[in-house]
């Protein structure tokens, strides 16, 4: 009887805690499930990427505008382009000349009409579109323009010829012939007025100086400017120093994602 009794109470006792742990066992379940659904639905936010921090000084680089003279010269049967970087603050009355002189047409056509191999370029005058006046190439009796001395020269200095200090003693440039610095030319520093620095072209130069002459220093071959044009170009301006002539640059170019912004004009000026 007593075991009887005590296993009646036992099964009571069951069946009543047993819907309990059912109970709990099913919300421990069911917040362990939304707990993991949460959790997945909602990752913890990543970091921001942090943003290269750009100076002043290179924000002012990238926004700054330069002035480029683009000229094409047929040289040794083919066609080059030389690039000048203009620097009309330190010479602002000789680049306003220049740029007018581009768009008036002045210089399509001229030879290049004097070369002192590794030292000097020279062009620019009138008298040299036809070759019928090659005796008096560079005799040309131009206007001129007040000088301006600030800017030194430098290997691919770009300045304006000018008559001697004997006939001309206020060293006033010419008002069209201009010539390239190719060899170290710091002695004429304060007596020529640089108005400008060749980026790109300056080994192309360097051949045409080394060209056979003539008793007057003009080339036997004849080396012509067939175009020229002055632009805008927004930011950095790097001087390159060429292993190629002109367009052979594009066999080796890089992808546009690795092209500064000169290497990108370069492309639409090529």
């Amino acid at each position: 009887m007593t075991l009887m009794r005590t296993s009646h109470r036992l099964a009571i006792l069951a069946a009543a805690v047993l819907p309990a742990l059912l109970q709990a066992q099913t919300q421990a379940q069911t917040t362990t499930t939304t707990t993991t659904s949460t959790s997945t639905a909602t990752p913890s936010p990543l970091k921001p990427a942090t943003a290269p921090t750009i100076t002043p000084e290179q924000r002012a680089a990238l926004e700054e505008i330069h002035k480029l003279s683009v000229m094409t010269v047929k040289f040794a049967g083919d066609t080059h382009q030389i690039i000048i970087k203009l620097e009309p603050e330190k010479a602002p009355g000789t680049v306003a000349n220049f740029i007018q002189n581009v768009d008036k047409g002045t210089y399509k056509g001229l030879a290049f009409h004097r070369t002192i191999a590794d030292y000097l370029v020279q062009t620019g005058d009138p008298a040299s579109r036809s070759n019928d006046n090659r005796d008096s190439w560079g005799l040309s009796e131009e206007y001129t323009i007040p000088g301006e001395f600030k800017i030194p020269h430098t290997t691919g200095s770009v300045a304006m010829a000018r008559r001697s200090d004997k006939v001309n003693p206020d060293r006033k440039s010419n008002g069209t012939q201009f010539y390239f610095a190719v060899g170290d030319m710091s002695s004429l520093n304060g007596q020529y007025s640089v108005f400008g620095d060749v980026v790109v072209g300056l080994d192309v130069l360097k051949k045409i100086s080394r060209s056979i002459r003539d008793s007057n220093d003009a080339p036997i071959e004849r080396i012509e400017i067939v175009d020229i044009k002055v632009v805008d170009h927004k930011g950095p301006v790097v001087k390159l120093t060429n292993t190629g002539d002109g367009p052979k640059r594009r066999g080796t170019s890089k992808p546009d994602a690795l092209k500064g912004p000169f290497e990108k004009f370069l492309d639409r000026v090529w």
